[in-house]
């Protein structure tokens, strides 16, 4: 069977944006709620300001923004693939800023090496993704003579 790298983009950029959107859960969290569930992931005690939650809650917003976006993007790969090809690039930037980020703040370790690498390793599959689509010659792993 050969793999198609063009579905396995619209895949993966469909799946990246339905998990990104189901930030949306988030932004309608209570303060309390968001206390609970940032003292069972180990981060100690949630900060009692206004400008916590706010932050909380834009960023949620935002990753819904992305997410959707994402999902619209994975509708025509060839149209949008300058847009894509940014977007994976942005990602792997950000992957190394969430390392440098949460290796600074010391963020627990599964949370820096879950976080950052994952998307690094996003950015460059959907990256390779593209240049496999751009030069159709090339074989896909797996892909028989």
């Amino acid at each position: 069977m050969k793999a198609n790298p063009e579905r396995i983009l619209k895949l993966i950029l469909q799946i990246n944006g339905v998990v990104m959107a189901s930030a949306v859960f988030a932004v309608f969290l209570s303060h309390d709620q968001m206390a609970a569930i940032h003292q069972w992931l180990g981060l100690g005690e949630f900060p009692d300001a206004k400008i916590v939650d706010y932050l909380a809650r834009s960023l949620s917003t935002f990753y819904v923004m992305i997410g959707v976006l994402y999902i619209a993007l994975a509708r025509d790969i060839h149209v949008y693939a300058s847009i894509i090809t940014l977007a994976a690039w942005a990602s792997i930037c950000f992957g190394v800023a969430s390392i440098i980020i949460d290796l600074q703040l010391g963020f627990p370790a599964w949370w820096t090496w879950g976080e950052g690498p994952f998307v690094i390793v996003y950015g460059a599959v959907v990256l390779w993704l593209q240049q496999k689509i751009k030069n159709p010659t090339t074989k896909v792993d797996g892909e028989n003579d």
